[in-house]
């Protein structure tokens, strides 16, 4: 059974950063992509980046692409989110998600996290 637990959620005023962890209980290098999604209040969830094994760098929804950073840790099993610059619009619940398939925006082939609430104050 594949686990993945993320942590580093929390409250911040605009303009702040966070940085947010996954640690997952198989092998990060496993994977055949490797993702973060965050779902904000009664809207639906959406990518926020995602990684293919053995490409060369992630992939960033457009409004993230210089604010946010991926990476991972394959000696710890982690994959990470750093979040710079935030703003209100950037609150919600992030998701750590990993598949052993391709299709980096899909939902229904990841396997999921519990989540991990981001709270950016104005």
């Amino acid at each position: 059974q594949v686990q993945l637990v993320e942590s580093g959620g929390g409250s911040v005023q605009a303009g702040g950063s966070l940085r947010l962890s996954c640690a997952s209980s198989r092998p990060i290098s496993s994977y055949q992509t490797l993702a973060w999604f965050r779902q904000a209040p009664e809207k639906e969830r959406e990518g926020v980046a995602c990684q293919y094994a053995g490409a060369g760098k992630p992939i960033y929804a457009a409004s993230m692409k210089d604010r946010f950073t991926m990476s991972q840790d394959n000696a710890k099993n982690t994959l990470d989110l750093q979040l710079n610059s935030l703003t209100p619009e950037d609150t919600g619940i992030y998701y750590c998600a990993a598949s052993s398939t391709g299709g980096c925006w899909r939902l229904d082939n990841k396997y999921w996290g519990q989540g991990t609430q981001v709270t950016v104050s104005s």
